[in-house]
């Protein structure tokens, strides 16, 4: 189990942005994949459904070589044929494909929420867990002013599913431990993890 200022890499959720990447992007997955963390959530949503199931498959391969689950993000179809235990999807999309057939392949389905009010939802419309943020200020969200740490504490204290903080986390800043500290189940890292 790696840890990393006192945290192990089990509680933390690593997020997809090849964008971001400092090498080439399988290179990065391989990387990051030798940390363990709990998950690899694959968001590349600015793909074509073909393009990001030809990347899904092999990031796949690498994920289940290093025994890394992988939650492909937002193509359900590609999802259910790489037989993977979870999806995950924005709430608009959660929404949209409400009561479709093919969620009940998945063991668990995961969305993304912004406000008690969307995480009350998700878990009406079934979500096995939600990442709530964004937490810290961002890049990512340039210009919204973060949720903060309060926020994250109102969502985990409301909802019995589990919540993963989002945004703006970084490594060697005490944050890990402040998100877990206020209930959350795990921590979702993205900008750091791919320039890592």
């Amino acid at each position: 189990m790696y840890m990393y200022d006192e945290v192990s890499f089990e509680k933390i959720i690593a997020v997809t942005d090849r964008k971001l990447c400092i090498r080439p992007f399988l290179e990065q997955i391989e990387r990051i994949c030798a940390l363990k963390p709990k998950a690899l959530i694959l968001r590349e949503k600015d793909l074509a459904g073909q393009e990001y199931r030809e990347l899904a498959l092999r990031v796949r391969d690498i994920c289940s070589r290093c025994q890394v689950e992988l939650i492909p993000h937002t193509f359900i179809e590609t999802a259910a044929e790489l037989g993977t235990e979870r999806v995950h999807l924005p709430l608009q999309k959660l929404r949209e494909v409400f009561g479709d057939p093919l969620l009940r392949q998945f063991r668990e389905v995961g969305s993304s929420v912004h406000s008690l009010p969307e995480a009350l939802e998700a878990v009406k419309l079934g979500a096995g867990y939600v990442t709530a943020g964004h937490i810290y200020p961002t890049d990512c969200k340039k210009g919204l002013p973060p949720r903060g740490i309060q926020f994250l504490k109102e969502i985990t204290s409301s909802i019995k599913i589990p919540v993963y903080g989002i945004g703006g986390i970084h490594l060697k800043t005490g944050q890990v431990k402040e998100v877990l500290g206020s209930g959350a189940a795990g921590a979702c890292i993205m900008s750091e993890l791919m320039r890592y």
